[in-house]
């Protein structure tokens, strides 16, 4: 069965500015979007696909596992300050509860919440942000 979602490998015309260890897979055309952004946006300096890697627990089986942040990026914002986040992308239905759809929606908005905590404290222990995009923050004319 096919999927039902743009896979691959990306391929970059900017491969000096990634950080990453391996070559960037996205799973979907969202992250492709973002991969495209990131490779060729002026502002963004440096980017990794899935390089951080980020202890967390399970609310649902109570164990602990990994959760690995979508992106890391490293960029000059408008006033030419430096700014580096992690960055998840995520549809708007797994990103809260008010959002979710079904009964799977808000199991992942739960384990989404736990990697989410997770990544915030680490992202702050470490000095930057961490931030989830949604489809309205990659398609600003998605209607909410």
């Amino acid at each position: 069965m096919a999927s039902k979602f743009a896979r691959g490998k990306f391929t970059m015309t900017n491969p000096a500015k990634y950080v990453g260890t391996k070559i960037p897979t996205y799973r979907s055309s969202w992250e492709w979007s973002f991969m495209r952004f990131c490779d060729t946006n002026k502002s963004v300096q440096k980017w990794a696909s899935e390089a951080i890697q980020i202890p967390y627990r399970d609310p649902l089986t109570g164990r602990y596992t990994i959760y690995v942040p979508d992106f890391f990026i490293q960029y000059l914002d408008k006033n030419n300050r430096m700014n580096v986040e992690l960055i998840e992308i995520k549809p708007s239905t797994q990103a809260t509860m008010e959002s979710a759809k079904s009964y799977k929606d808000k199991l992942s908005v739960a384990i989404n919440m736990a990697k989410w905590a997770a990544a915030d404290a680490w992202a702050r222990a470490n000095n930057i942000r961490f931030r989830v995009v949604t489809e309205y923050d990659i398609f600003k004319n998605v209607k909410r």
